[in-house]
Parts: structure tokens; sequence; C-alpha cells
């Protein structure tokens, strides 16, 4: 009963800056951490950035430095700074708003495309 729409992926060159945004709607008061995973072809799905409902991140260690996470909980909206791309960020990003209740299951974005040029 939430939804999540995820934009802000595109194509860039090497050194510059996108933001993704992921905002979410219906049934939100049960919503707690929110964050952005990622897959390129051929590589496992992996973790990008969470940031708990209070605002503290967690980074994956390749993008500690560059990439910045933050929410809006009056928004309820979640969005990932991307600054210093890198052809290996390249993968499709996906939005996860995990719950707050136990046992259920996360809310996943569709996901949206970030290619970086060399």
């Amino acid at each position: 009963q939430v939804q999540l729409v995820e934009s802000g992926g595109g194509l860039v060159q090497a050194g510059e800056s996108l933001t993704l945004s992921c905002a979410t709607s219906g049934s939100t008061s049960g919503i707690g951490a929110m964050g952005w995973y990622r897959q390129a072809p051929g590589k496992q799905r992996e973790l990008v950035a969470i940031i708990s409902r209070s605002g503290i991140p967690n980074y994956a260690d390749s993008v500690k430095g560059r990439f910045t996470i933050s929410r809006d909980n009056a928004k309820n909206t979640v969005y990932l700074q991307m600054n210093s791309l890198k052809p290996e960020d390249t993968a499709v990003y996906y939005c996860n708003v995990k719950r707050v209740a136990f046992g259920l299951n996360d809310y996943w974005g569709q996901g949206t495309q970030v290619t970086v040029s060399s």
C-alpha cells in the first residue's frame, strides 16, 4: 500500500554529479530506514547507502566521501546526492524502504539507470 517513485537518473560524464530522489506515498506511517541499492550488469545487488528514521546514515566504502544520503520525513522522500561520479558507479539504482513492524517485507522502487561515461 506504499508507492515509490524514483527520479534523477541519467547519463553523465565522469566527475559530474547527479541527485536521485525517491518519493513515497500511501500508508507511510510504518516506514523505517530508507536507502539505495544498485546493481550493475553481471554483478550482485549491493547496498549504496541507508539512512535511519532519525537521520543516521551508513555508506558503502566505495562511495564514502562522494555520495550523501538524506531524507525528508515530512515529504516521505529519500535523496542520494552523487558527486565525482565514476564509470564504476554505472548501475540501476533502486530505492529501498524498510518497515518499522517486525516481519514485513521491504518496499522497492522500479529502479533508475545511472550511466557514467569515461
